[in-house]
């Protein structure tokens, strides 16, 4: 077993397999170190009763499901040049409504392994016998989890996917919507943000700042939120197939505008922002390859 060719070959797919179990990025970073290494140790014991594809994927849902028993990652954006020109099974992996927030705040609400049944059989298209296999339960156990699964979604949205899956890709709206953002931003204008919201937008700030629903609620928290002209700038970006801005504060007597938050956007169907997902994650700008800083 060649492990630089499984590394090669599965590590991307892995790697967001366990971002959609944990939520988190750099969780899915660490624990896709974990799978190849426990997959090095046990590599002995693997007797291609199954693919090495299937094989992999069981030692990360157990990993992830090992964490899961401990405690939860914080939530993290994904970078989206890291999903892009996947063929073949790792298509399915990146499949855009399935990487969205959305679909990953639903899905990190239910317990892990209806998390993972959900996962396994919606997302990866696996059977109910592969699924049951790797959870080590019967089948009745695994279709009975993923039925509890899919009612959570069902009653968060009783359309299916379509609530929840961005845009294919931004058109000339969404565009002038995102300078609107990044402008409103850099002239510190509260008022020109709010102008965007519309009337029932959330915005949450990450980690575990708070969330706001309804443009008043919204509005107070930019007003308190916002600086003097000049402390911010803005580069647009994308993250977990929806729009993004990485937002650089400069702060008194400095002369370097540094990294601050990642703000993953949700554009409504007529040019207004209907949530805005805030991350203060500076750590996380290099995998975005953003700048480390702006003058």
């Amino acid at each position: 077993m060649d492990f630089t060719d499984l590394t090669r070959r599965h590590h991307r797919e892995l790697h967001v397999h366990c971002y959609r179990m944990l939520g988190s990025y750099e969780a899915a970073e660490d624990h896709v170190q974990e799978v190849f290494l426990r997959a090095w140790r046990a590599r002995d014991s693997f007797e291609s009763r199954s693919s090495t594809r299937t094989w992999l994927y069981r030692i990360a849902t157990n990993a992830c499901l090992d964490t899961l028993r401990r405690s939860t990652p914080r939530p993290q954006p994904y970078p989206d040049h890291l999903l892009d020109g996947h063929p073949g099974p790792e298509a399915v992996a990146v499949g855009r409504e399935t990487i969205s927030l959305a679909f990953l705040a639903a899905i990190q609400l239910l317990p892990p392994r209806q998390r993972a049944a959900l996962i396994l059989r919606d997302v990866l298209d696996w059977s109910a016998r592969e699924v049951a296999d790797l959870l080590d339960t019967t089948v009745t156990a695994a279709n009975s989890a993923l039925q509890r699964a899919r009612g959570t979604l069902r009653a968060r949205w009783p359309a299916g996917r379509g609530d929840w899956a961005p845009a294919e890709a931004p058109d000339a709206t969404q565009r002038n919507l995102l300078e609107r953002y990044i402008a409103a931003h850099e002239r510190a204008d509260p008022a020109a943000l709010v102008a965007l919201l519309r009337e029932d937008v959330r915005l949450t700030i990450e980690p575990e700042v708070g969330e706001w629903t309804g443009r008043a609620a919204v509005a107070g928290a930019l007003h308190e939120g916002m600086t003097t002209p000049g402390a911010w700038r803005m580069l647009p970006t994308s993250a977990n197939r929806q729009p993004a801005v990485a937002g650089y504060v400069r702060a008194a007597g400095d002369t370097v505008f540094r990294p601050f938050v990642l703000s993953v956007l949700s554009p409504g169907r007529d040019g207004d922002l209907a949530a805005m997902d805030v991350f203060h994650v500076p750590a996380l700008f290099p995998a975005f390859g953003l700048p480390p800083g702006l003058t």
